[in-house]
């Protein structure tokens, strides 16, 4: 960061300066952990006057903060110091807002001090959210350097699973075929499920590698069907569905393609009409402010037009499972215009349109748009965006598997994201877990496969 300061004898009053600031959720948790101020007035979420609205207001102490902002980093700049400062509040900012923060010189005193005049608004709809006076001890020493840097901060908390697990919790536990438990980790997954109250496991697979992967623990009162065949295995499943004996499928220790394979068979299978299976990733996002769905990044490898159509129809139909009340799509490129030479640009564009045309239901589609555009409202301004996804989807289509996979794993590895997998376009939801998955992503996984369940069942286990 390049810092450079304004010394007294170069201040004249009428000198000003601004920033402008998007205020986010993380903001508010920041604030809060830094201040020690729980006041759920400010805590995203949170009914602090029980109105049965979340409020979300910004503390007024947090949007005072952006006007020191405004005075360390530009006028006067570095150096300066507060000697005090007056504050009348005239209305709130939230999370979401973007407020502009504004400082003027008005007068210079001889010991070294300046009275600046203070203001923060919101430019949208130019509320007044503060205004005040500062004086500060302004620099006497130039200051101009670049190599200013402070350690980034990352919110850490997975809330999104914890609320679809509450909600999950309410209903009947899923009746859920395990095809191939046959290791301590897709085993234990199951289990804790059950002892959750989310599914009711019937594990199909080698008996006595079931037996080996428990280990200590109990498998009284757990149906264990023994198909050693992990093919087999996995079109019992399908079987048990057909029979109204399980009304999910849960992948255990096998390859993703033996899974999936009896699925798609045109007698025997779960395939519903000619829709595609298509996968999503469910993804905690750290400091988002809704989960994130990710798709297709384990099923279809370059997938065309009309595949892709599935794909965003099954996504919209499993974010309003959740609880999107509009789902928004973000059809993903390297760009957000449209590019001939860019195949992905153009299917994008497509699909927006489609959507607009009815071809797609339930949710808004808007492509093509660049992964920065979609998720981030300061960048889709900078691009000049304003349409009702930029910067807010909740659903990202990736143009083909590499793109998706890649995606989603950065989200895990690098941001600290928690997923849930699931396998969409059968007549059951099929719960994917991958190896490395935590505890919480496997619970999470099967509370998406219930919730999911629930909505298309009308409420039936």
């Amino acid at each position: 960061m390049h810092l450079t300061n304004r010394i007294f004898d170069e201040l004249q009053p009428g000198d000003t300066a601004c920033l402008r600031r998007l205020i986010t959720a993380d903001d508010l948790y920041v604030f809060a952990a830094a201040s020690g101020n729980y006041n759920p007035m400010h805590l995203p979420g949170e009914d602090g006057d029980g109105d049965g609205i979340p409020d979300e207001f910004a503390p007024g102490m947090f949007i005072a903060s952006l006007l020191s902002a405004v005075l360390g980093t530009l006028l006067p700049g570095p150096g300066t110091l507060y000697r005090s400062q007056s504050l009348q509040f005239h209305g709130h900012a939230r999370a979401g807002d973007e407020v502009e923060s504004r400082l003027t010189v008005v007068e210079k005193h001889d010991d070294g001090t300046v009275t600046m005049r203070t203001e923060v608004t919101r430019p949208a709809d130019g509320a007044l959210i503060l205004t005040g006076e500062a004086l500060v001890m302004a620099p006497r020493l130039r200051f101009d350097r670049d190599d200013i840097e402070i350690p980034g901060l990352i919110v850490q908390r997975h809330r999104h699973f914890e609320a679809l697990l509450e909600r999950a919790r309410a209903l009947p536990p899923l009746r859920t075929a395990v095809v191939a438990p046959e290791d301590e980790r897709s085993l234990s997954g199951a289990l804790l499920a059950w002892r959750e109250g989310l599914i009711t496991p019937i594990l199909i697979g080698d008996k006595a590698l079931i037996a080996t992967a428990a280990g200590d623990e109990s498998l009284a009162g757990v149906e264990i069907i023994d198909e050693p065949d992990h093919e087999k295995a996995a079109a019992r499943a399908c079987a048990l569905v057909h029979e109204s004996r399980a009304a999910a499928i849960m992948k255990g220790h096998l390859h993703t393609d033996q899974l999936l394979r009896p699925m798609v068979d045109r007698q025997t299978g779960l395939r519903v009409g000619k829709r595609r299976l298509t996968h999503v990733f469910v993804m905690d996002v750290p400091g988002m402010a809704h989960p994130i769905m990710v798709t297709d990044a384990a099923i279809n490898i370059a997938p065309d037009l009309r595949t892709k159509v599935d794909i965003v129809q099954n996504a919209i139909d499993l974010a309003i499972s959740l609880g999107s009340q509009q789902p928004l799509v973000g059809v993903l490129s390297a760009v957000e215009t449209v590019n001939p030479d860019i195949q992905s640009s153009v299917d994008a564009a497509l699909l927006s349109k489609m959507a607009d045309r009815g071809q797609i239901t339930g949710g808004l589609v808007e492509g093509p748009l660049a992964m920065d555009n979609a998720v981030d409202l300061a960048a889709a301004r900078t691009k000049g965006l304003r349409c009702e996804v930029a910067g807010r989807a909740n659903i990202l289509v990736a143009p083909g598997i590499d793109a998706g996979n890649m995606l989603a794993k950065q989200l895990s590895y690098i941001s600290h994201a928690e997923s849930a997998g699931l396998v969409l376009g059968a007549r059951v939801p099929v719960i994917l877990n991958s190896r490395s998955d935590s505890a919480m992503s496997r619970l999470a996984s099967c509370a998406v496969a219930a919730l999911h369940h629930a909505r298309l069942s009308g409420g039936r286990p």
